[in-house]
């Protein structure tokens, strides 16, 4: 599964796209120059069960770690995310 970033000025979306239409889509904005926010993550029931949304969130904490940004999860799946994933910690913005 590819996943894809989309940025435009402070606002940005992970997503999974097939046959030109998103199946799965993660959406932040960022939040001065080292924090970005998660606000916002659905996932198509075509794609439910394959870890989808999951490796969304990984896909920004790579991003967040290539940058040395830090992470404020407000969607509450990406959270749930983060409290099951400790090796996503050290971008959590605490």
């Amino acid at each position: 599964m590819e996943i894809k970033l989309e940025q435009s000025g402070s606002k940005g979306s992970f997503f999974v796209e097939e046959n030109g239409k998103r199946l799965a889509e993660m959406t932040f904005s960022k939040a001065g120059e080292q924090r970005i926010i998660i606000d916002h993550t659905e996932v198509s029931d075509a794609l439910r069960g394959k870890g989808a949304g999951k490796q969304l969130v990984a896909a920004a904490v790579d991003l967040a770690r290539k940058n040395g940004w830090k992470i404020i999860p407000l969607c509450p799946f990406a959270k749930s995310v983060f409290d099951r994933v400790a090796e996503f910690g050290d971008v959590l913005d605490r």
